[in-house]
């Protein structure tokens, strides 16, 4: 008797708990290394630009690798708008969001607080950066419909192994192509609030921003569905 593609899907996809552990991890590396770029940056030089530019260069960076390393074990989401696009996807199981989800917080919690520790910092020092113009929830809205267009097309496609080659340039390309500087990540939104640097983000204007995310998933999903890759849906996301 030969497998069913799910016995075959079972029989590779590593076991839940390791999959949240992997999620929780890149999660945290990603979110401490947003935070601490940051505040290396502003010891660095005063130049705003120079500063951004060092955020950027090394969040991407840090999303490549990231990909690279954990994308076989959980598929590296490391995004809650992205594991939620997935789902909408039929490519992750529903019964996984919330685990996935609260995974992932945890890391960019824990993240954001390894990050303010390391320069020295209080663990927690809530941001006092307010980011609440229409115009940074716009770009909110584009940098996230972008993320996710470019991860669903290339799984839709079976172009998985260039995920890491074109999401990290993309996010360091978005930060300086989108007026909010590209959070595109409702769990970045929340580790950023715990850090009151460079990266930062008021409490009050989180709520916007993390809407704004996860509109432009919406729109992300809608793109790859009716222009971009449109097609019968897969099933599970595979590592």
């Amino acid at each position: 008797m030969t497998a069913e593609p799910t016995d075959v899907i079972a029989a590779t996809t590593p076991p839940l708990f390791r999959r949240l552990a992997a999620e929780s991890l890149g999660s945290g590396v990603l979110g401490g290394t947003v935070i601490a770029s940051g505040i290396m940056a502003t010891l660095i030089s005063d130049d705003v630009g120079v500063q951004l530019l060092i955020n950027a260069i090394a969040t991407g960076a840090a999303l490549t690798v990231l990909i690279l390393l954990l994308g076989p074990v959980s598929g590296a989401q490391l995004n809650p708008a992205v594991t939620a696009a997935l789902a909408a996807d039929r490519r992750v199981p529903v019964r996984e969001i919330l685990p996935t989800i609260a995974a992932q917080l945890l890391g960019f919690v824990l993240g954001a607080i390894v990050a303010n520790l390391m320069f020295g910092g209080a663990a927690v020092s809530i941001s006092t950066t307010v980011r609440a113009e229409p115009g940074l929830l716009l770009g909110e809205v584009i940098a996230t419909a972008g993320l996710v267009a470019v991860i669903l097309t290339l799984v839709a496609r079976g172009q998985r192994s260039w995920i890491p080659a074109a999401v990290g340039p993309y996010i360091t390309s978005a930060y300086f192509a989108t007026s909010s500087t590209s959070f595109a990540n409702p769990g970045i939104t929340v580790g950023r609030m715990l850090s009151d640097s460079f990266a930062g983000i008021a409490p009050e204007s989180a709520p916007l921003f993390i809407v704004a995310q996860l509109l432009g998933a919406v729109i992300g999903v809608l793109m790859v569905r009716l222009i971009i890759a449109p097609g019968p849906r897969a099933g599970a996301l595979q590592p």
